[in-house]
């Protein structure tokens, strides 16, 4: 008899909105290659801007089923496009509401794996700092080792997910590090 629970929960977020979006590409490969027992649900970032005027304990419905989610997941998994040599804003949106309430946030002390992609060879890497920086000003437990970035990501998605056996590979060891990181 086989053991029906999760090893280790995750969430993975999508730095886009694009329905075929690399980077929900990238998350949908990685979660049809994780291990038995390693789980990931994929959430959508379509939330309201971020207004401290909103962000009350009765606030948008969306915001708290996404601080709901980053609570309940052993380690958060971010991919992230480069826009314009940045984060893009709907990431940053997000995560600005994650990181609340100040001093309360579920992602104080949650494992977090940032990968960036870009069609450029340089795989989105000023996007990968950017969100770096904003996780560690939130006291997130970010994953060490080598960063993982995707250049030339089209290439490597195929049907909508990402199927090169090489990144996939690399990725999942970063994914280890994470789960590792969660204590499971």
């Amino acid at each position: 008899m086989t053991d029906a629970t999760p090893r280790a929960k995750l969430l993975g977020l999508p730095g886009s909105l694009r329905r075929n979006s690399n980077s929900l590409a990238v998350l949908q490969g990685l979660r049809d290659a994780l291990p038995a027992g390693i789980g990931m649900e994929i959430r959508d970032l379509r939330l309201p801007l971020y207004d401290q005027d909103l962000d009350t304990p009765d606030g948008p419905a969306e915001v708290q089923a996404l601080r709901q989610a980053i609570a309940d997941a052993d380690g958060v998994v971010i991919v992230t496009p480069e826009y314009n040599y940045g984060m893009p804003g709907v990431l940053k949106n997000a995560l600005d509401w994650a990181s609340r309430p100040y001093g309360k946030s579920a992602l104080i002390g949650k494992p977090v794996l940032v990968i960036s992609n870009s069609p450029a060879f340089t795989g989105g890497v000023r996007a990968h700092q950017q969100v770096n920086d904003t996780l560690l000003a939130v006291s997130a437990k970010l994953v060490g080792g080598a960063q993982v970035v995707i250049g030339m990501v089209g290439e490597k998605v195929k049907e909508g997910k990402l199927a090169d056996e090489a990144v996939l590979k690399f990725a999942l060891g970063a994914v280890d590090k994470l789960v590792a990181a969660g204590g499971k």
